[in-house]
C-alpha cells in the first residue's frame, strides 16, 4: 500500500476499483490528475482487486510518479466491484467521493464543477453528465438542463442509479453506507437510493461532459459481466423492501417503482425467457410473480405502453408461455389492425378478448400512446389573418367522423382559442402512410384565423402562441403541436408583420417555427422577436440636384407598409416628425430608400435652427422603435436658401449619428472668416 502524507482535508476523494482494467486504466487515472480542481485538493484511492494483467504494476508505476496524491490497495479478487468501493471508503478522507471506474475517465473540469455545485446549493449529491464511449448507451434524461437542487420525486435522477456521481462523505457515513457485497449485480442499486432519500438535496451539472463512461472492446467491463434472472431477482428484491420501508407515501413511492417495472423488470423478464433449466425458470418465474402482485399498483399499470403493461399482467399471472408469445409477437414487430370501440383504442396483440385467457381490455389500451400526425401546406400570416392548411389523423385510426380544429394556447398562462378547420379530401396521405390498412383520406384541412377578432372576438393579446391541431376521429380527441412537418415551400423565417387594429392601434406578431423543433408559434406583442431589430439603417447621403434633401437608405426584414416608417429628428429634448417632408420607395421586406427634404423642413419652421439628430422610426405611437442613422464621414455641407436668405445644413463629423446644424448664413461672420478679421 502506498501511503499518503497526513495533509489538508482534501475536497474529493476519487475511489477506483480495477481488475484487468489495461490499457484503459492509464487514462482513467491522468483524468483524474489533471483535474483542473487541482491535484492539492485531490486523492486518488485506487484498489487493484486481483488483476492478472499488469493492472497493478501500472498503478504502483502511476503512485510512484504521483506519491502526493495516488494511493493503491492491492488485494485478493473479491468477483466484483462491490469490495473495492468498500475498501476506498474506509481509506477515503476528502469532503465527497467520487467512484469512478477504472474503464472510464473525466472531463478535465468536471470535479471541479461538480464540487462547486454541491457547495454552491449544500447538496449532498451531484451528477455530471455522463457521455457514451465506444457505442455504450449514457443515461440522458436526467441532464437536459442544470438543477442546482432537486430531489428523485421532482426530477428524472432515480432513472440512474449507478454510483459514478459526487457523494458527501459525510451522509455516507452517517448512513452507514457501503455497496452489498453478497449481490452480483445491481450492488449499486441500494446504495444509491438510500443517499438520493436522505439527501440534503441532488444537483445535477448538465452543461459540460463530466464523466466518459467506455464500452471496452472486448467486453469485460466489470460492471456489465453479470448474467441469469436469479441475480436480478436478488436485487429487485431488496429494492422493493427498501422502498416499502423508507418511502410511506404510496403516490411518492411509484414515482420511483416505475423506473424499476420499466427497467429492471423488463430486464428480468428477458433474462427469464432465455432460461431453459425448468426448475430454475419456474422459481423465477414465481418470484417474479409475487414481487408484480405485490408492488405493481392499478395506477401504475396505467402509465406504461399496453404492450408492457401486457407482458406485466402475463407475468403476473404466472402465464409464461403466454408471455413468450406475446415478446415474440412484439419483436416481429409485426401489428394487426387497431380496434376501435366506444371512444377507446386497443392493439390486437395474442390473446386480445382470448375467452380462455380472460385478459382484461385494460391491458390492450393503446388510447393514451395515441398520437396526431401532421403536415403544413400552408402557414402564412397576410394583414392580419393566419392561414392554415394540411392535413392531421390520429395514427392507426380511420378518419370516420372526423372533426379537426386549429388550436392557439399561450405558452405561459395556457389560455386557448380554437378555430373549426375545413375539411378537405385528402386521398394521398392514405396511399402514403396508411399501411394498407388505415383510411386518412378525411384528413385534410383548411382554417384561416383573424388574429385582430381571435380572442373571443377581441385582438389576440399578447404572448406565445402555439400551434396544435386537435383531432376528433370516432370519438377519440387528440392534439399534437404542429409545424415541424411541413412543405417546403413555407417561409420558415422569423419576420414581423405590422398589424393594424380599426381603432388605430398597431401591434407586431411574428409567426416563427420554434428550435429546435420547429413547431409553429405566433408571437404577439415582441415577447421574442423585436421589430426594431429587423431594421438596419445603412447610410445617409446628399440627394443630386436637390439641396438639403438628404437620402437615408437600409434594408427591414419586415413585413410594414410604406407610412409605418417615419424619420424624425431629435435635437435637446425635442423630437420632430418628418413624415411631411419625406417620400421615397419602401418594398418591406427589402430595401428602403427615403428622401427627406431638410431644407424644406427648415424653411417651414418645422426644424428650427440648431443641430438635429436623425432616426428612422416606426410611426405608431404605441410601438417605441427608433433606429439612429450612422454618420457618413466626408458629406459637404448643403447649402440651400430660405425664402430668399442664404442657409446650410452642415454635417456634424465627430457625432456617430448623422448630425446636422441647420442655420442661415451670417454674412458678417463670413466676410471675417474670409478675410481672417477677428471679433
Amino acid at each position: 500500500m502506498n501511503r499518503v502524507p497526513d495533509a489538508a482535508v482534501p475536497d474529493v476523494s476519487v475511489v477506483v476499483g480495477a481488475y484487468n482494467a489495461m490499457p484503459y486504466l492509464t487514462r482513467c487515472v491522468r483524468s483524474v490528475v489533471d483535474q483542473t480542481l487541482g491535484r492539492d485538493r485531490i486523492e486518488l484511492i485506487a484498489v487493484n482487486d486481483g488483476s492478472t494483467d499488469g493492472t497493478g504494476e501500472e498503478l504502483d508505476r502511476l503512485a510512484e510518479e504521483f506519491p502526493s496524491m495516488v494511493r493503491v490497495v492491492h488485494q485478493e479478487n473479491s468477483g466484483g466491484p462491490s469490495a473495492p468501493r468498500n475498501a476506498g471508503i474506509e481509506l477515503a478522507r476528502g469532503r465527497f467521493i467520487f467512484f469512478l471506474d477504472a474503464d472510464d475517465y473525466l472531463g478535465e473540469e468536471a470535479l471541479e464543477r461538480m464540487v462547486a455545485m454541491a457547495d454552491a446549493n449544500s447538496t449532498d449529491v451531484v451528477l455530471g453528465k455522463m457521455v457514451g464511449v465506444g457505442g455504450r448507451g449514457a443515461p440522458k434524461s436526467m441532464f437536459k438542463r442544470n438543477q442546482p437542487k432537486t430531489d428523485v420525486f421532482g426530477s428524472a435522477v432515480y432513472w440512474t442509479l449507478n454510483p459514478l456521481k459526487l457523494f458527501r462523505r459525510e451522509l455516507i457515513e452517517r448512513l452507514g453506507l457501503r455497496f452489498r457485497t453478497d449481490m452480483r449485480t445491481g450492488e449499486d442499486q441500494p446504495f444509491v437510493s438510500m443517499a438520493y432519500l436522505h439527501a440534503s438535496g441532488i444537483s445535477v451539472v448538465a452543461d459540460y461532459d463530466c464523466y466518459y463512461w467506455v464500452e471496452r472492446e472486448d467486453g469485460n467491463n466489470v460492471t456489465r459481466t453479470t448474467r441469469g434472472t436469479h441475480p436480478r431477482i436478488k436485487y429487485l428484491k431488496v429494492m422493493f423492501e427498501l422502498l416499502a420501508r423508507e418511502v410511506k407515501s404510496s403516490a411518492k413511492r411509484d414515482i420511483l417503482l416505475r423506473r424499476h417495472f420499466d427497467v429492471d423488470i423488463k430486464s428480468a423478464l428477458r433474462h427469464l425467457l432465455r432460461e431453459t433449466e425448468p426448475e430454475i425458470r419456474d422459481s423465477a418465474l414465481a418470484e417474479i410473480q409475487q414481487m408484480i402482485t405485490a408492488n405493481l399498483s392499478e395506477e401504475l399499470a396505467q402509465r406504461y405502453p399496453a404492450m408492457h403493461r401486457l407482458r406485466l399482467h402475463l407475468a403476473g399471472h404466472g402465464m409464461l408461455e403466454e408471455l413468450r408469445e406475446v415478446t415474440r409477437f412484439d419483436q416481429a414487430k409485426k401489428r394487426d389492425k387497431v380496434v376501435v370501440e366506444k371512444g377507446r383504442a386497443y392493439g390486437a396483440y395474442p390473446y386480445f378478448r382470448d375467452p380462455a385467457r380472460g385478459i382484461p381490455d385494460h391491458c390492450f389500451d393503446i388510447t393514451r400512446q395515441l398520437g396526431v400526425r401532421h403536415h403544413l401546406d400552408t402557414a402564412e400570416l397576410t394583414g392580419s389573418e393566419l392561414h392554415l392548411a394540411g392535413h392531421a389523423y390520429i395514427h392507426t385510426v380511420d378518419t370516420v367522423d372526423t372533426a379537426i380544429e386549429a388550436v392557439l394556447r399561450e405558452r405561459d398562462s395556457g389560455v386557448e382559442y380554437s378555430f373549426p378547420a375545413e375539411s378537405v379530401s385528402a386521398p394521398g396521405v392514405t396511399e402514403a402512410v396508411g399501411e394498407g390498412m388505415y383510411e386518412y383520406g378525411e384528413s385534410g384541412f383548411r382554417v384561416t384565423v383573424d388574429t385582430l377578432t381571435a380572442a373571443d372576438g377581441q385582438m389576440l393579446p399578447s404572448g406565445l402562441w402555439d400551434l396544435h391541431m386537435r383531432v376528433r376521429s370516432q370519438g377519440i380527441v387528440k392534439e399534437g403541436r404542429t409545424g415541424n412537418k411541413r412543405s417546403d415551400s413555407i417561409d420558415s423565417e422569423a419576420r414581423p408583420r405590422l398589424v393594424h387594429t380599426p381603432d388605430g392601434a398597431s401591434h407586431v406578431i411574428t409567426p416563427y417555427f420554434t428550435k429546435p423543433y420547429g413547431n409553429f408559434t405566433l408571437d404577439v406583442g415582441q415577447r421574442k422577436h423585436r421589430l426594431q431589430s429587423h431594421l438596419k439603417v445603412e447610410k445617409a447621403a446628399w440627394a443630386e440636384n436637390a439641396p438639403g434633401t438628404v437620402v437615408i437608405s437600409g434594408h427591414v426584414n419586415a413585413a410594414v407598409a410604406p407610412g409605418d416608417l417615419v424619420v424624425r429628428a431629435s435635437s435637446t429634448g425635442r423630437t420632430v416628425d418628418l413624415a411631411a417632408f419625406q417620400t421615397g420607395s419602401l418594398a418591406a421586406p427589402g430595401p428602403f430608400e427615403f428622401h427627406v427634404n431638410l431644407a424644406k423642413a427648415f424653411a417651414d419652421k418645422a426644424l428650427p435652427a440648431g443641430v438635429w439628430e436623425l432616426a428612422v422610426c416606426l410611426s405608431s405611437p404605441d410601438l417605441p422603435a427608433t433606429v439612429w442613422v450612422p454618420n457618413t464621414p466626408g458629406l459637404a455641407t448643403a447649402r440651400f436658401r430660405r425664402r430668399g436668405l442664404p442657409a446650410y445644413a452642415k454635417p456634424m463629423e465627430k457625432h456617430q449619428v448623422f448630425s446636422v446644424r441647420l442655420a442661415l448664413v451670417d454674412p458678417v461672420a463670413g466676410l471675417r472668416r474670409r478675410f481672417g478679421i477677428g471679433i
